[in-house]
């Protein structure tokens, strides 16, 4: 009996961090962040101008996220097809994010959360989640949720994306 107790308290929990998480039609969480770049992005800065796409990742220089990076950007003409701005997120500093891209020669910024307040509204980050779960948002001008992708496969991200941006029929350039 106390281990059925366990296992609910458990599925509470998850569901219940999950249900913070901005959904399809939800107003996407502001956010103002340090770019690997060392420019500053806010969600607003593109209001009623392009989408956005939020890429989060769980930590720079792991094998996964250097793999979804990598593919980013050697595949990145399928997104830059696309009238929007895209960055990848994660609550590393900004220090470590800029080392990141420049040891894989990015051509877009990662955004960085060290306090984790804006993972933690977007709900990548969340109780027993200290990093990001590896979730992409599709945020229209209008800053509502249009997409969001819990299944990101970090060896074909570009071509993902581009498809999500063709789905959502976004403009190309």
């Amino acid at each position: 009996m106390r281990l059925l107790a366990a296992v609910a308290v458990l599925v509470f929990a998850a569901t219940s961090a999950f249900a913070d998480a901005p959904e399809v039609g939800d107003k996407a969480p502001e956010f103002k962040l340090q770019g690997s770049d060392g420019e500053e992005y806010a969600l607003s800065d593109f209001a009623g101008k392009k989408m956005v796409v939020l890429a989060w990742f769980p930590k720079a220089f792991t094998r996964g996220c250097t793999a979804e990076c990598k593919n980013m950007k050697e595949n990145g003409e399928a997104i830059k097809a696309y009238d929007v701005a895209y960055f990848t997120a994660s609550v590393d500093d900004a220090k470590t994010n800029a080392e990141f891209a420049k040891s894989l020669s990015l051509d877009f910024p990662i955004l960085s959360d060290p306090s984790k307040e804006v993972a933690e509204a977007y709900g990548v980050v969340h109780e027993g989640r200290p990093v990001p779960e590896r979730w992409t948002y599709y945020i229209g001008p209008d800053g509502m949720v249009k997409a969001v992708d819990k299944q990101v496969n970090t060896k074909d991200a570009a071509n993902e994306i581009a498809t999500q941006l063709e789905l959502l029929g976004v403009e190309k350039k």
